[in-house]
C-alpha cells in the first residue's frame, strides 16, 4: 500500500508489449527508425500543430535541455520556489546552460502568477551588464503541490513573457494528469495558451523510462538535437524510448492512466477530509493529496503498512500522497478507514 510516489508503480501492459514489438527485426539507429517517425506524426496530430519531438530517457534531462535551449549562461529562468527544477535536479538547468541563474519566485499552492512574475521583471536589471538577464519562465504542470495552473493563467505568464522577450517552459511531468482534470486538449493547454517548449513526462504515469521534449518553435529544432546529443540523451537504439510513447498516445492510454490516478487522489482527499483533526495543504487538483494528519495517526498508519513521506522533513505532519495509473481503490479506502479508525481512537 505505497503511496509515495507514481514513480514507484509499474510499466502499463501495453507500454510493455510495445517495447516487446519493437523488439523484432532491426531499425535504424540514433533515432531515423520507422517508429520515432511514427511518433512524431502521432504527436503533430495530438498537438494539432507542427512541432520538434525528441525522445530522452528522463524528466531531468528534458527540462534541462529544453532550458538550455531557451537560455544563454548569463541568463535567468524563472520558477516557483517549490519547482522540480530548483529543488530537485541538483543543478542539472544550471549545468546544461551553463551558468544561468534559476530566480524563485513564489505562490501559494505551488504556482506563482503573472502579477507577480511581472514584479520580478520590472527589477530584474534587463539591459544592466552586471546582473543576469532574464530569459526564460519554466511552469510546472501539475505543480509540486499537485495544482493545476488554469489555461487563463498560464495565457496570462506567457504573454507577459513574451512581451519582455522571455520564452516559456513547461515542466509537464505529470502534463497527462492536468489535461484530464482540466478537461481541454492538448493544444489548449501549450502552444495556444503562449508555450513554447513542453516536457512531455510519460515515466510516472505508465511508461519504463520516456519523456520527450516538445518544441513548438520550429527555430528551436537543430539546438534541441546538438543539446540532446551533448548532454547524452540520443539514444542508439532510440526505438525504444519512442515505441513507448507512441503506444502511451495511442488509444487515449495516457489519458486513461491519468483519469484513474485522479479519480483515486480524489477519493482519498474526500475521505480524508472527514478524518477528525485532518486538513487538506492544498487542493487536491490532480493526482497528488497534502494532508496534516495528526501524529499518532501517522504513526499508526506506518504501522499498518502504509507508505508515504512526510512532506517538509521528518518532523513533518503532512503527508504527500500520490496516487498512480494502477493504485488500488480497495488500498485508497483502507488507507481512509485505518486514518479514521486511529483519529477517533486517539479523541
Amino acid at each position: 500500500m505505497n503511496f509515495r510516489s507514481d514513480n514507484t508503480t509499474g510499466v502499463s501492459p501495453e507500454i510493455l508489449a510495445a517495447l516487446a514489438a519493437a523488439n523484432e527485426g532491426q531499425e535504424a539507429a540514433y533515432g531515423d527508425d520507422t517508429i520515432t517517425e511514427r511518433l512524431g506524426d502521432r504527436l503533430r496530430d495530438l498537438f494539432e500543430t507542427e512541432l520538434a519531438v525528441l525522445p530522452v530517457a528522463t524528466g531531468t534531462a528534458a527540462n534541462a535541455i529544453s532550458l538550455a535551449a531557451l537560455t544563454p549562461p548569463y541568463g535567468a529562468i524563472y520558477c516557483h520556489r517549490e519547482a522540480h527544477i530548483e529543488v530537485d535536479e541538483c543543478g542539472a538547468p544550471e549545468l546544461f546552460t551553463g551558468g544561468a541563474k534559476l530566480v524563485v519566485l513564489d505562490g501559494p499552492d505551488g504556482k506563482f502568477d503573472a502579477a507577480t512574475l511581472a514584479d520580478a521583471l520590472a527589477r530584474a536589471g534587463a539591459g544592466d551588464v552586471h546582473r543576469v538577464q532574464p530569459a526564460a519562465v519554466s511552469i510546472t504542470q501539475a505543480s509540486e503541490c499537485g495544482t493545476l495552473y488554469a489555461l487563463d493563467e498560464i495565457a496570462a505568464i506567457a504573454e507577459l513573457a513574451h512581451d519582455h522577450g522571455l520564452a516559456l517552459h513547461m515542466d509537464g511531468a505529470r502534463f497527462a494528469n492536468a489535461v484530464a482534470a482540466l478537461g481541454c486538449s492538448p493544444a489548449e493547454a501549450t502552444w495556444r495558451a503562449g508555450v513554447d517548449v513542453l516536457s512531455f513526462g510519460a515515466t510516472k504515469n505508465g511508461a519504463l523510462a520516456a519523456e520527450a521534449i516538445v518544441s513548438f518553435r520550429p527555430d528551436l529544432a537543430r539546438e534541441l538535437a546538438f543539446r540532446r546529443k551533448r548532454g547524452g540523451h540520443l539514444f542508439s537504439k532510440m526505438r525504444f524510448l519512442s515505441a513507448q510513447l507512441k503506444a502511451y498516445v495511442s488509444d487515449d492510454l495516457w489519458l486513461r492512466n491519468a483519469r484513474h490516478a485522479n479519480r483515486c487522489a480524489r477519493l482519498l482527499g474526500d475521505g480524508l477530509g472527514e478524518v477528525p483533526g485532518a486538513a487538506l495543504a492544498h487542493p487536491v487538483e490532480a493526482n497528488e493529496v497534502f494532508p496534516r494528519l495528526p501524529e499518532v495517526v501517522i504513526e499508526g498508519l506506518v504501522a499498518a503498512g502504509f507508505s508515504f513521506y512526510r512532506w517538509g522533513g521528518e518532523s513533518s505532519t503532512t503527508l504527500r500522497l500520490v496516487t498512480a495509473f494502477n493504485t488500488r481503490e480497495e488500498d485508497v479506502a483502507a488507507f481512509v478507514a485505518t486514518a479514521r479508525r486511529l483519529a477517533e481512537a486517539a479523541a
